[in-house]
Formats: C-alpha cells, structure tokens, sequence
C-alpha cells in the first residue's frame, strides 16, 4: 500500500483481466466487505481455518484499525453492521476501487491489463516474467499476488521459479447439497440460530442457517464449510449432518420442556401453538416429520410422538452429497506453505525479493470480511518490506 510513494521506485502491476479488482466488485453482493469490527488479534485469528499462527504476527504489523484509518484518510467513511462486517457508507463496492485506483495514479504506478504470466525466471538478480502473448517484463522486486488457484498445477509458474512447496488447494466457503428434498420446499426459511454437526467429527458450528432450493446455506454451513474443507473434500462431498434447530436445548432438556408444554397447553391444537418461535411451515414440516396431524392436540400427543418431536428438532440428520459455491464467496484452502514465508516482510524465505500478498498463501478466513483483512495486511507488509530496501 506504500511502496509507491517512495519516488525511486517504479512500480508496475500486472493484471491477468481487463478489469483491476474484480473481486472486490463483486464482494459482499456488491457492497465490498472491507474489514470486521473485531480489535483483539487472538479473536480476530480465530476467524482463519488455515494461518492462526502465521496471522498472529502479520497482524501486529497492520491490522483492521489501520485498515479502517487508511480508508478514513482518504475520504472513504466505513459503516459496521450489526454482525460486525464493515462496508464502505455508500454501500457500493466501487467506491473501495476508485480510492484505491485513485491512491495507485497518484502514487505514479503503471498498471498494464490483460497480461497473462507463463513463466518467471531470476537473471543475474532479476525476475524475467514471460507472457503468454510473448511480451517479456523485468524487475528487481517481485510480489505475487495472483489469488489462489483450485487446481495444484495452476502453480508451476510459481514452483518452477522459486522452489516453493504448495499445499494443494481445495475448495471452501461452500453450502451443503441436501439428497432429502422435503426440507427444500423450505426455501428461503432462515432460522437464528441454529447448530449444525458433521456427524463422526468434531467439527460444528452455531449461527444464522437458511434453507435453499437444493439444500442448507447461511453463516453456519459456509463456517463449516471453511474449518472442515479438507475433511469434506476427502469425503468427495458425501456425508451427514445434525442439525440442533433449538441449540438452546439438547434431547434431553427438550423432551423435559415438551412434558411440561403439554400439560400446559394440553387443550391447544399444537400446529397453532409453536413453543420455540420457529417459523410457522418449518414448524409445520417437523410435525408432518413426526406424523403429527394438524388437528392434534397437545394432550393427545403420544408418548413416541413427543419423543420423535425432541429427537426432530435437535438432532435433525441429513445427507450432503454434493456442494454449491458462490462465486463471489469462493476461496480456495491451500497455496504457498507458510512455513517458507518471512510474516515480518511477506518475503520468500528461499527466493530474495520475492514477496506475496494475499490468498496466494495458505491462508483463508470465513465470510465477514476476514480474508480482504488478510489482502491490505499482506500487501502493506510487502510495500513496506520493499521500500525498506532504498
């Protein structure tokens, strides 16, 4: 983000597309989530599947604070919402790349579209970069900050030049495919919260979960999705869920309410008489579940009915076959190990002056605004790490 000022620096960036920023057009449907509310390192990095450790030093370097400061002095107001992601006041993505499309040619950087990169070699203390259409480019300072790739050999250019190992990247941030259909005439239903459990695992989360034309969505399922990425992958998307529609109760606890809702309200019809405020055709869809007729009263609930009621609502299991990814949501888990990375400077620990920024690493966050975060501190430690050298 600095390195720019300095004058006896010409910086050049080079962009595969037509377009600069194309990710940030599309982010936060849009709107571009910029950053997230959160000024505590050790909770902030708890947002991160993979790079906790490596994030817990980068962040001391440039954090959301300095995030939110940078946009701050350069006229662009940010807004935090009530879940603590934090967009620009206007609401519009393209206000985040005209600052920074703006702060780039003030700062005098060249930028060249539609370059796409087949090759780096390193020449008596340079970086050779061949293009695919046969324009050549030099330099002395290399950041790559290409994003991540979802396939392990979209990184040869990178591994051929540098050495650098690869962790292979998979798929994340990704909603759940359900085999039963039922639950989908459901679509558009959001229940908050609810819990959601990959079942012989450890992995669960708790938050807003909607119900889709082809499955489960929401900040619980994408959370999921992010932690447990390599598992479901080595599961080729095949396996099942509990869902805990009540996370406030277990079985248990739930059975016990159920006993005293029915002697309660014994003479109530229960389709009309919804204990845990769900949304009336969810509420509807558990009963039918259960085969409990709408015409049934609490005090005619048998026994097994009421034990199936408990067991429907807080251990609902579903199969996943299959997943769904957004493409403005999409992140890949995997990329540059960073084991081989210096978090002070972003440089390659086996190849002098050569940096990276961004998902290009093995680092990616959950919904929230978490991985454009990680993008502003990798790229300042960068700039910063290279101006340092004049």
């Amino acid at each position: 983000m600095n390195a720019a000022a300095n004058a006896q620096l010409d910086v050049t960036i080079l962009e595969k597309s037509s377009k600069l920023l194309s990710k940030v057009k599309v982010s936060g449907g849009g709107r571009c989530n910029v950053t997230h509310n959160c000024n505590s390192i050790a909770e902030m990095v708890k947002k991160y599947p993979r790079g906790e450790k490596f994030l817990k030093k980068t962040f001391h370097h440039f954090f959301t604070s300095d995030t939110i400061t940078w946009f701050q002095k350069r006229d662009v107001q940010l807004k935090t919402e009530s879940d603590g992601r934090m967009f620009p006041a206007s609401d519009s993505s393209q206000t985040i790349i005209d600052c920074l499309l703006k702060e780039a040619g003030q700062a005098g950087v060249h930028v060249i579209t539609n370059v796409d990169i087949a090759g780096i070699e390193k020449k008596a203390e340079r970086f050779v970069l061949q293009s695919r259409s046969g324009k050549t480019f030099q330099s002395d300072y290399l950041c790559i900050a290409c994003g991540g790739f979802s396939k392990t050999d979209q990184y040869k250019w990178i591994i051929d030049m540098s050495g650098h190992s690869i962790e292979p990247p998979v798929p994340s941030l990704f909603t759940f495919n359900l085999v039963e259909k039922a639950i989908t005439q459901l679509m558009g239903i959001s229940v908050e919260p609810a819990q959601v459990k990959i079942n012989k695992t450890k992995f669960e989360e708790t938050g807003p979960l909607l119900i889709t034309h082809w499955g489960l969505s929401g900040p619980a399922v994408l959370k999921l999705s992010a932690f447990a990425a390599r598992y479901l992958h080595g599961q080729n998307y095949d396996f099942q869920i509990a869902v805990n529609w009540i996370p406030q109760y277990n079985e248990v606890s739930c059975l016990e309410f159920l006993r005293s809702f029915r002697n309660k309200f014994s003479s109530r019809k229960i389709v009309n008489t919804n204990p845990f405020n769900l949304p009336q055709r969810l509420w509807e869809y558990h009963m039918k579940e259960c085969g409990i007729s709408q015409d049934t009263r609490w005090a005619d609930l048998i026994a097994r009915s009421q034990n199936l009621l408990a067991k429907q609502l807080c251990t609902n299991v579903y199969r996943v076959k299959g997943k769904t990814t957004f493409k403005e949501e999409f992140v890949t888990a995997g990329g540059i190990r960073l084991s081989e990375i210096d978090p002070r400077k972003m440089e390659s620990i086996l190849v002098p002056h050569l940096y990276f920024a961004g998902e290009i690493m093995n680092v990616d966050g959950i919904t929230g605004g978490f991985n454009f975060q990680h993008a502003w501190t990798s790229g300042w430690i960068a700039a910063k790490a290279i101006n340092s050298n004049f």
